[in-house]
């Protein structure tokens, strides 16, 4: 669809990530952004959106997205239950009726579909190995969209997201808590990448992503989730976090939190230079430079 002169694009899931994508996209197209509250909207036309309500678990709400715009950035995680990413087939099932078919795709999935590689390396061309049923939902969504995308002529770039962080979403408050970190020994590899390089990587898409393509969208650091703790301590003059077998601090935190801690993976991005984006913070350590040591 074609709106002043400008390209259309609908971004489904405008939350923190997807207000920065607006905010470099607005300039030079038409951006609507899905949102299920209206208490959303005047953020979002703020931002540069126009803003449209709807909600992904209830398609009635859809009717408009259908053949709204040709690119598609769908950053709304699946709901929180069951091993089927039913919001991303009710989206696609909807598209599908456009008369405006949409021509590029852009999705935003999580590296946790990876497994647990006890700290070995991954690239795009590792076989999934979700361990858990939010991995399992982003598998099946990854999925649905490959057998949709080239039946429907479209072009599909999956995006596969580590940890992301940037001044106001670092684990401050876990280690004001003193949360326990694992030993070194047990201690899983994490991976990150910070907002503003995440965001700028899914605009880089919108030019540079190829069809049926997955990329690893990640700065490509090798860090251990308790040193990855101990650096933004150190950074904002805190206690380091304790550290504990694993075996002992699995009775300490939540089933979700002990699912991230216990995965280790260290992810690789060697396509990520088909985006053409250099990265603002190529490690957490870079960015810590940046800000003030006073939390």
């Amino acid at each position: 669809m074609q709106s002043f002169g400008k390209p259309s694009i609908l971004i489904i899931g405008c939350g923190d990530i997807g207000l920065r994508v607006v905010k470099q996209l607005a300039r030079s197209h038409r951006v609507f952004a899905l949102t299920s509250q209206q208490s959303r909207f005047q953020e979002l036309r703020e931002a540069g959106a126009i803003p449209l309500l709807g909600n992904l678990d209830q398609p009635e709400t859809l009717w408009r997205l259908s053949g709204l715009a040709q690119t598609i950035i769908h950053l709304a995680p699946p709901q929180n239950q069951g091993n089927r990413d039913c919001r991303t087939r009710n989206l696609i099932r909807i598209l599908a009726q456009g008369s405006n078919a949409v021509r590029r795709l852009i999705y935003i999935s999580t590296t946790g579909v990876y497994g647990d590689h006890g700290g070995a390396k991954v690239s795009e061309a590792t076989p999934v190995s979700p361990q858990s049923e939010r991995a399992q939902r982003r598998v099946d969504a990854e999925r649905a969209l490959r057998l949709w995308a080239p039946a429907h002529g479209v072009a599909l770039t999956i995006l596969r997201v580590p940890g992301i962080y940037a001044a106001n979403r670092l684990p401050i408050e876990r280690l004001q808590s003193k949360t326990p970190a694992l030993i070194s020994e047990e201690d899983a590899y994490s991976n990150h990448i910070h907002s503003d390089d995440l965001a700028s990587l899914v605009c880089a898409a919108v030019y540079h992503g190829r069809p049926q393509r997955v990329i690893n969208t990640c700065d490509g650091g090798e860090t251990k989730m308790g040193d990855y703790f101990d650096e933004v301590a150190d950074a904002f003059g805190l206690d380091r976090p304790p550290r504990m077998p694993g075996a002992q601090l699995q009775k300490l935190v939540s089933p979700m939190l002990w699912s991230f801690m216990r995965e280790s993976r260290r992810v690789t991005n060697t396509r990520l230079h088909e985006l053409k984006r250099p990265l603002c913070y190529p490690s957490v350590g870079h960015f810590l430079k940046t800000i003030s040591k006073n939390p």
